[in-house]
């Protein structure tokens, strides 16, 4: 089975860090793009950080740029949101996502739970 598990969400104070961690399994992880998405009280969902199959290359929202590092680990199948100076507008639930490109150039989706993250002012 696939599976995404995301590192338990927390609470932060602004101005804080946080290093959000995926388990990935059940899926050909190194042939993978990774992203994470994420989804505020009454907003869309939106994308936050993607990085390429074989991590040479990220891409981020305009919105976390310079705050936010991704980075993905073949070797143990996880990927990593590093989130420092965070703001109250960082609120929203974090999901971590993947696309499978092994058999398909469209590439097979497969999305986490999700994991909360809460950012106090």
């Amino acid at each position: 089975d696939v599976q995404l598990v995301e590192s338990a969400g927390v609470l932060v104070q602004a101005g804080g860090s946080l290093r959000l961690s995926c388990a990935a399994s059940g899926f050909t992880f190194v042939d993978s793009a990774i992203g994470w998405f994420r989804q505020a009280p009454g907003k869309e969902r939106e994308g936050v950080s993607c990085i390429s199959d074989s991590g040479d290359s990220t891409s981020y929202a305009d919105s976390v740029k310079g705050r936010f590092t991704i980075s993905k680990d073949n070797a143990k199948n996880t990927v990593s949101l590093q989130m420092n100076s965070l703001e109250p507008e960082d609120t929203a639930v974090y999901y971590c996502n993947a696309v499978d490109y092994s058999r398909s150039y469209s590439g097979t989706w497969y999305w986490g739970q999700g994991t909360q993250v809460t950012v106090s002012s």
